[in-house]
């Protein structure tokens, strides 16, 4: 596990520095502020055409060979950035093919932890890959700009290729080999299958919609946290207290509550979702900035609720289906989110942020706790091969 987590840690600071680094280059070379920020877009979009067309890689193959092998991908991409008189769109390009391999790569993650873990340990063991995401997440973008500055956007490049060499070296090395699974036709129709699954089994798609719903609500004010110190009347730079204070709650959250036993972190489910939507209502009153800081902070602990989830999911699902499960949940969870964030900026544009953001706060607390009443009420067993 120790190989499974420093893997991870390194290739998400490197993931992390990078979208900077080619944030900064292609502005650099083009003075464009959109050709700038469709770096983000084209890092998460492709999350959910690799979640749909490439979900089976997970579970027809080994999940040490599929991680290896997404490392190695990842490098190669990264690595053709770097090649003299590479174009704007030749670097996009390479960043979409990135942006599709990271599906696979978290699904076939996620599917080696319920091999290499017991069933009680494997939520905790998701929530720590959790808080090692949201605390790379904030060394990268806090770091990210000082080491362009310092070595060049090129070299943080090379920085990033080395983060996948040594992500695969780690484990490929330092963790157990784990059965194939069946190949019964070719990948897209077996990825189409798993899809198939998760629409069918009602308990499982209600508990896969709650983890999409709840954070794709309370991550809304990300997007309009620039907008938001421009309403109260401070620096655009006060921004960065509202993107790191979800951040800084989740982490603080996932910790915490994994020292909990089972049976509690069930319990605190419905509790936690509240926590992830309410403080958002509290934007009504238009909160100074160390005020909305600590709103976001106190709404990213909610985001823990997933541990009391994960082993429902596990529950529901058959093992040889649980890597499309986790990648089609992976890029549903990105896509949402980035959908999320457009339309708070859309409606943003009509009303107050302080207003949009309350009414996502509105919204999301009814609409979590429905999908929690569905997907939390006993019902029996069904798995995904008794549903096809």
């Amino acid at each position: 596990m120790r190989a499974v987590y420093a893997a991870h840690t390194v290739t998400m600071l490197g993931t992390v520095g990078a979208q900077v680094a080619l944030s900064i280059l292609i502005f650099e070379r083009t003075g464009s502020p959109l050709l700038s920020a469709l770096v983000l877009v084209c890092s998460f979009l492709p999350y959910a055409v690799g979640g749909l067309l490439l979900s089976s890689v997970a579970d027809r193959f080994p999940a040490r060979r599929v991680l290896v092998a997404c490392d190695l991908l990842s490098a190669t991409c990264v690595a053709c950035m770097l090649l003299p008189g590479m174009p704007v769109g030749g670097l996009l390009g390479l960043l979409v093919g990135t942006g599709m391999i990271a599906p696979v790569f978290a699904g076939a993650r996620a599917a080696s932890l319920a091999h290499l873990l017991p069933q009680d340990l494997f939520p905790i063991g998701r929530s720590l890959l959790r808080a090692i995401g949201q605390t790379a997440v904030l060394t990268g973008f806090a770091v990210g700009g000082i080491a362009v500055a310092a070595i060049g956007a090129k070299w943080l490049l090379v920085v990033e290729v080395t983060t996948f060499l040594l992500s695969a070296i780690l484990i490929g090395a330092g963790t157990p080999s784990t059965p194939p699974g069946e190949r019964k036709s070719s990948t897209v129709r077996d990825s189409w299958t798993g899809l198939r699954m998760l629409f069918a089994n009602r308990s499982l798609r209600n508990l896969i919609l709650l983890t999409w719903v709840a954070p794709a609500f309370s991550s809304l004010p990300d997007g309009l946290a620039v907008a938001y110190t421009a309403q109260v009347g401070v620096a655009a730079a006060a921004a960065g207290a509202l993107f790191t204070g979800y951040a800084v709650g989740s982490v603080f959250g996932e910790l915490v509550v994994a020292r909990f036993t089972p049976s509690v972190r069930r319990r605190l489910v419905v509790p936690f979702l509240l926590v992830s939507q309410l403080p958002a209502i509290a934007f009504l009153t238009v909160p100074p900035i160390p005020v909305a800081a600590l709103l976001l902070a106190i709404s990213g602990t909610g985001y823990a609720f997933n541990q009391g989830v994960d082993p429902l999911i596990l529950q529901h699902t058959d093992p040889s289906y649980r890597g499309r499960l986790f990648t089609i949940q992976t890029s549903g969870l990105m896509a949402i989110q980035g959908v999320s964030i457009a339309l708070g900026g859309v409606v943003g544009s009509f009303l107050d942020p302080n207003l949009t953001i309350a009414l996502a706060g509105v919204l999301g607390t009814t609409i979590t706790l429905l999908i929690a009443r569905q997907a939390l009420t006993t019902v029996p067993r069904r798995t995904a091969t008794q549903v096809l």
